[in-house]
């Protein structure tokens, strides 16, 4: 099997795709797709290549399936592009993909960690314990395409006309909650921080 990004870098030629890649540099995200049309996209490539444990992480209760370990690193590092930017996951283990928007992994509910490794001297690595379902399921990477550019085409959607919480995610309860707003609220709160 392919590597997640020799596979990319295959379907990113074939289609004619302009890209630049850094995936063998550590301060940038490994891909950065260019389109006229809806400006550049940058991600990283990540791939889930073995069952996790799940008693090495007690008490997450995400089935095994589902579960992913992402560096907190490469979330934080996501975050230079915003919102032009994402996290795409293969998972080799049952053939799917998923993507994820940096919108996405900011609103998902999530369990970060500090996992202890031994180099030179001990230290920590941030770990986040994500659900995979929180992302968009692709079955190839046309899809993953596809959710990319659906994603981009709804900026103004996501970014100045909804008001109401933006997605669902799994096992997530979005509550109503507080006093209902009414405009002379908004009026005196205008008039108080202005």
């Amino acid at each position: 099997m392919l590597s997640l990004e020799q596979e990319i870098k295959e379907f990113l030629k074939l289609h004619g795709t302009q890209y630049q890649e850094g995936c063998n540099e550590f301060d940038k995200l490994d891909f950065c797709i260019h389109s006229q049309q809806r400006g550049d996209f940058h991600f990283d490539a990540k791939e889930k290549i073995q069952n996790i444990q799940p008693a090495n992480w007690p008490d997450i209760g995400i089935p095994e399936d589902f579960f992913f370990i992402l560096d907190d690193l490469a979330a934080r590092k996501t975050l230079l592009k915003s919102p032009r930017s994402g996290i795409v996951v293969r998972d080799n283990l049952n053939s799917i993909y998923y993507f994820f928007s940096i919108v996405d992994l900011f609103l998902m509910p999530r369990v970060r960690v500090n996992r202890r490794i031994e180099r030179n001297i001990p230290t920590l690595k941030g770990k986040w314990l994500v659900d995979l379902r929180n992302g968009t399921k692709a079955r190839n990477l046309q899809e993953v395409f596809k959710a990319i550019a659906q994603y981009t085409d709804s900026f103004d959607e996501i970014f100045q006309n909804t008001l109401e919480c933006y997605g669902s995610n799994n096992g997530e309860i979005i509550r109503q909650g507080g006093i209902t707003r009414r405009p002379e609220h908004w009026n005196k709160d205008v008039s108080s921080t202005r």
